[in-house]
């Protein structure tokens, strides 16, 4: 069994713009990839998120997409610690709608080898995952712009 995680929030937003928040590489850019995200998520694509603490482009394989329910990605996550060397973790992120206006949120990351280093990385993404939560919720519902400056 590989080590796994579910970040999981609510966004006082309509589901369509939280959604969209997440797959357009502009808006994605604002909250969470500092360095810029290139390349809209769609299945199929492989785009680049870049980011100013971790520094170097990031390729990112889409998987699935459907529109306004789930995102399926898969990226590098050995650390270079890691003496089995690179390998794919899985990140599904869905969206739900709920009755009262808001979108529920959740972020899962799964198939960290059971390793120390494995486990150190799985809990670099979950922190990495809640700000991007976190960050995207303060942006998308009060404007503000939480990850600029917090890791830098």
């Amino acid at each position: 069994m590989a080590y796994e995680f579910t970040v999981t929030g609510r966004i006082s937003r309509p589901v369509h713009e939280v959604f969209e928040a997440v797959v357009d590489p502009g808006q994605l850019s604002e909250f969470f990839t500092t360095g810029g995200a290139k390349g809209r998520l769609e299945t199929g694509a492989t785009v680049t998120w870049d980011f100013h603490d971790f520094p170097g482009a990031f390729p990112v394989r889409v998987v699935e997409v459907v529109p306004d329910e789930k995102i399926v990605l898969r990226w590098g996550a050995a650390p270079d610690d890691d003496p089995a060397g690179t390998y794919e973790t899985t990140v599904t992120m869905r969206f739900e709608a709920l009755e009262d206006g808001r979108t529920l949120v959740s972020i899962h990351e799964a198939g960290w080898r059971e390793t120390p280093a494995g486990q150190k990385a799985s809990y670099g993404n979950c922190e990495g995952w809640t700000g991007m939560f976190f960050a995207m919720k303060g942006l998308l519902e009060h404007g503000l712009h939480l990850r600029h400056g917090t890791y830098l």
